[in-house]
């Protein structure tokens, strides 16, 4: 069965309350994840540091203008676990990278957890969402590697994000999901228990691309953390613990998300006219979810239903991050 009709049933399911419906057969996601665990404790035997906080006001030479609100939402990834200083982590990043192209300040809340699976949003959009008049102007979710390596089901898993993205969408907020990432580039993954891990990883980035597109967000597919990079030069781009990115990791994945999350705010200097020099069309929804899990860095937009935009947008380099001012208000958080 192709990925795209795999990703389209897992939708499905997630929608209509099914649960049956699996990536892969259970014994081999047993061996998979027993296969993982493995990894993560003989590889270099490293220890991640706790993510950093690098909630703050970023973009003091922009005062004048009204602040743009980004949240975080998520796992280890979105708070950047692996990094010791906040202006590494990819929240910081993106908010610094916003600033810069939207030329106004912008005030940045992480409430991404280690760990988190997609069952943890419901409590993180309720955090996002408490204060009424400080609804975010966007909010970028990572989720997924803990609902594979964890044995979430897929319709469970992508049930969970479809209802964050509704929430956050219903009260005025863009929304960007970086799909779940490649488990396939863990070390010492060897085949053809990678195959499996990449397979499986694939797959559930595929069905959260369509519900993410249905309840309209956007997504960015990360695959194996966006790039070849990660597969040539693994001691560079992945953190103390072989399992988590490096600074130069996460500025790697922030690179590839920046430019959607400036288009879906309209800052972005790029329309959303379709490219045909690179690759760019329309297609049905599943197709395009499908086509950009096997290539990283992939943006898919909806378009009218059940069309969507694929989409590769040019990268820019980061500029460099300043640690964050407190709100205006005096608190360290919006």
């Amino acid at each position: 069965m192709s990925r795209a009709r795999v990703a389209r049933r897992i939708a499905a399911g997630a929608a209509y309350g099914g649960g049956s419906v699996g990536l892969i057969g259970a014994a081999a996601v047993g061996v998979v994840l027993a296969e993982l665990q493995l990894a993560k404790r003989s590889v270099g035997g490293g220890v991640a540091p706790l993510p950093p906080s690098a909630d703050g006001l970023y973009g003091r030479g922009y005062e004048r203008a009204e602040a743009l609100r980004l949240a975080l939402l998520g796992d280890s990834t979105a708070a950047g676990q692996g990094v010791r200083r906040a202006g590494q982590t990819p929240g910081a990043l993106l908010a610094s990278g916003l600033s810069a192209v939207a030329e106004r300040p912008v005030e940045l809340r992480n409430v991404a957890l280690p760990g988190a699976r997609s069952d943890d949003l419901e409590r993180q959009v309720t955090l996002v969402l408490a204060h009424p008049g400080r609804i975010p102007d966007v909010c970028v979710i990572m989720i997924g590697a803990n609902d594979v390596t964890h044995r979430m089901s897929a319709p469970q898993s992508v049930r969970y994000l479809a209802a964050a993205v509704r929430r956050l969408r219903a009260a005025g907020a863009e929304v960007v999901v970086g799909t779940c990432p490649d488990l396939g580039t863990i070390e010492p993954v060897y085949q053809p228990l990678r195959w499996l891990a990449r397979r499986v990883s694939r797959q559930l980035a595929a069905a959260q691309t369509i519900v993410v597109v249905e309840q309209g967000g956007r997504t960015v597919s990360l695959g194996d953390l966006l790039g070849p990079e990660f597969e040539a030069n693994p001691r560079e781009m992945f953190g103390a613990d072989n399992y988590h990115p490096s600074a130069e990791g996460y500025a790697t994945a922030a690179m590839a998300v920046l430019p959607t999350l400036c288009a879906v705010l309209g800052v972005w200097p790029e329309t959303d006219r379709l490219d045909a020099d690179r690759h760019e069309d329309m297609m049905p929804v599943a197709k395009a979810a499908a086509e950009a899990a096997a290539e990283a860095g992939t943006e898919v937009t909806g378009a009218r239903a059940p069309w969507a935009l694929l989409k590769h947008r040019r990268r820019r380099r980061l500029p460099a991050v300043v640690d964050p001012a407190p709100v205006p208000d005096g608190r360290s958080t919006p």
